[in-house]
């Protein structure tokens, strides 16, 4: 997955200052999904300068120019796991790193959540990135994280839709529960999202790291 750069929202308002990174960002377009559109038009910025949540724009050379095909959203988050909403060899693995409340039967993990996950579909950007790529986008950046600060898991939420959880699950996430939606999320379908965790093995990430990641 050559021939992207990642960019750390957070260095590009340092950098260029806020009014002009929300002026690059009006162009970013994603209709079938207008919450994700919303997000990093109008909160990105400020969820970052709170530390609530880091976005990280990637970047990709297209007609001789650097343009935005995607973005994704991370966030330190604390998930209840039940124990038996896991396979055995999940079980061992979550064993590592999270810990066991026997009242509840669930375990108690720390686990970024990709809490936004889009291509840019202005002027057909979009096509310059798969949806693959960039979930392996977020996913390496997390285990980069952890191999600095201790875990193993990632996790994120989707609508119950066979088409997101089939895509999610041909990327080795796998469904360990169900969150009633807030009051707030009016843009969602349905009363619940499915959650969705992933182990981050080793051997995926050795070959994974770019050399042209401006924000590292």
């Amino acid at each position: 997955m050559s021939g992207y750069k990642i960019i750390n929202l957070s260095d590009m308002v340092e950098s260029l200052g806020e009014d002009r990174v929300k002026s690059m960002l009006l162009d970013f377009s994603c209709p079938s999904n207008i919450d994700l559109e919303t997000f990093i038009k109008q909160k990105a910025i400020t969820f970052a300068a709170q530390g609530w949540a880091k976005t990280h724009l990637v970047y990709t050379d297209y007609k001789d120019e650097l343009v935005l095909a995607g973005y994704f959203t991370l966030s330190p988050k604390t998930i209840m796991v039940r124990k038996n909403a896991l396979s055995k060899s999940l079980q061992r693995k979550i064993q590592q790193f999270g810990t066991f409340n026997g009242d509840l039967k669930q375990y108690v993990l720390s686990a970024p959540l990709i809490a936004q996950l889009g291509k840019n579909y202005y002027n057909d950007y979009n096509r310059l990135i798969t949806g693959s790529e960039l979930l392996k986008f977020a996913c390496d950046r997390v285990y980069s994280i952890q191999s600095e600060l201790g875990g193993k898991f990632v996790y994120l939420e989707c609508e119950d839709h066979p088409k997101l959880t089939e895509f999610y699950s041909t990327n080795g996430f796998v469904n360990f529960g169900k969150r009633k939606l807030d009051p707030d999320e009016t843009g969602l379908k349905g009363e619940y999202l499915l959650q969705m965790l992933k182990y981050l093995k080793t051997n995926q990430f050795a070959k994974s790291k770019l050399d042209d990641r401006s924000d590292e």
